[in-house]
């Protein structure tokens, strides 16, 4: 006898401050984009990403007025990711009004860290 899987129920996706960008949105979303923005070159095959994911949504959360941040999976943008020179996963870029301002990689531990990698590249 076939065993019948049984009905899971249906999990609700999560609030996602973090959106994904292809190497077709990179230019008209981050290049041109005004104001700060952060993009996490990440892949989902990276352990250090998960761990670094959920604190990097409590940090959207906490930045969400004054910096937008975006995602790129590396292994799909591999194109997009050699073009920024990305050796390792996770790496954070910052941008202000199009330039490159800063960079952190590997993992950050912590959301008080992580917060600082982000914001410190936009302080006057």
């Amino acid at each position: 006898m076939i065993a019948k899987p049984r009905d899971r129920p249906q999990r609700r996706p999560r609030e996602d401050g973090i959106r994904t960008v292809t190497g077709s949105s990179f230019t008209p979303l981050v290049l041109e984009g005004k104001g700060p923005i952060v993009v996490e070159f990440m892949s989902y095959g990276c352990a250090h990403c998960r761990v670094i994911e959920p604190l990097l949504q409590q940090v959207a959360e906490i930045v969400k007025s004054g910096e937008t941040i975006f995602r790129v999976n590396v292994a799909i943008e591999q194109e997009l990711a050699a073009s920024y020179e990305i050796e390792g996963t996770p790496t954070l870029l910052m941008f202000l009004d199009g330039k490159e301002v800063g960079r952190s990689e590997g993992p950050t531990p912590t959301s008080a860290g992580l917060l600082r990698a982000v914001t410190q590249p936009f302080e006057s």
